[in-house]
């Protein structure tokens, strides 16, 4: 397996891909479904690599918020750059002065193979393909109002986003989204029986009201199970 994951039918992923562990947020909180490297990461398994992930990954997404992309690349590069020369320059004097070769200080990451290959690239496509057509198949579903009380949650929805837009920029949301996926799921597997119980609660109340306002307005395909049922017994 990949980096990218498997692919099933439709370039749909089926187990663990990388890239698929980030974008699905539903995926954070069940970790047999991340890649492993996600898994680790996002769970704290290991907190030194964690945590230099994390903090260098927030360090970069505050300076972008504050300076330009290519500033902000430019001066990482150039810190990257100066770090592994320095390294560099240091291990060969030390094998200088002990009269040792160990080869170069980063023989092993100038032999991994980083191309990709037409099969990741192909999987990659399909991954992307199925999820924009599943996401234009929702958004066509919502505004044709296919079920009325779904598009009404969307509507609420995107009144909610308007206030969310006025509080926070684009940017701002990616550091918080980062930041969610380095806590969230640490803080539910800490916690996941009492939050699965309110969650329960939470589910059963909304479905509950759902139930009331499709019987209250009867459009659209779908029926609660309540008023199929009586239906049928008449």
């Amino acid at each position: 397996m990949s980096a990218f994951g498997e692919t099933g039918q439709n370039g749909v992923c089926k187990q663990r891909p990388f890239i698929c562990s980030i974008l699905d947020p539903n995926a954070w909180f069940k970790p047999e479904r991340l890649h492993p490297q996600v898994e680790s990461l996002i769970y704290w398994r290991d907190v030194k690599k964690s945590g230099i992930v994390f903090g260098a990954g927030l360090i970069t997404l505050v300076a972008i918020s504050s300076f330009s992309v290519i500033s902000v690349f430019a001066y990482l590069s150039l810190l990257t750059l100066f770090g592994t020369v320095a390294f560099r320059i240091f291990k060969s004097l030390t094998q200088a002065v002990q009269k040792t070769n160990e080869g170069h200080p980063f023989k092993e990451y100038l032999e991994l193979d980083l191309t990709l290959s037409h099969e990741k690239v192909q999987n990659i496509a399909g991954v992307a393909v199925a999820h924009i057509n599943g996401f234009i198949s929702e958004l066509r579903r919502l505004f044709l109002v296919e079920d009325i009380i779904d598009s009404i949650k969307f509507g609420v929805i995107l009144w909610a986003f308007t206030f969310v837009g006025a509080w926070f920029n684009g940017m701002t949301l990616v550091i918080l989204a980062f930041v969610s996926l380095f806590t969230l799921p640490k803080v539910y597997e800490n916690n996941k029986q009492s939050i699965d119980t309110y969650l329960d609660l939470v589910r059963s109340k909304l479905t509950e009201i759902t139930d009331k306002i499709r019987v209250a307005i009867p459009i659209g395909n779908k029926k609660p199970v309540a008023a199929a049922e009586s239906e049928k017994d008449k």
